[in-house]
């Protein structure tokens, strides 16, 4: 499972730089060799607390980690939009209430 994103939108900010990477190249080559799952990229995987649900509207792009108002957990965003990610893609498969290794975040 990756997350859909928008790689003409990115172009326009990072230039050339990001096609080089082919990317969607590799999304096509998993595509046909796997049953690969698009999370929606409007899904708010940064923004939603990967512990308790809370969906953390004031957060923009240049805030690396965040604190849940709700639960006081620590959040690295990467990491944390991983794991929602991974929490979306396993409820796409019918596995509720994940809580496998591989989608638990790490503690910071």
């Amino acid at each position: 499972m990756i997350e859909d994103l928008y790689i003409k939108a990115m172009q326009k900010r990072w230039g050339k730089k990001i096609s080089d990477y082919a990317f969607s190249e590799f999304v096509s080559i998993l595509e046909y060799k796997t049953n690969l799952i698009k999370i929606d990229r409007y899904y708010p995987s940064t923004k939603t607390c990967s512990v308790c649900g809370y969906v953390n509207e004031n957060l923009n792009l240049n805030d690396r980690t965040w604190i849940c108002p709700k639960c006081n957990t620590k959040h690295d965003r990467d990491i944390n939009a991983s794991v929602n990610i991974c929490k979306v893609g396993a409820s796409t498969f019918g596995i509720d209430g994940i809580s496998l290794a591989i989608c638990q975040q790490p503690s910071l």
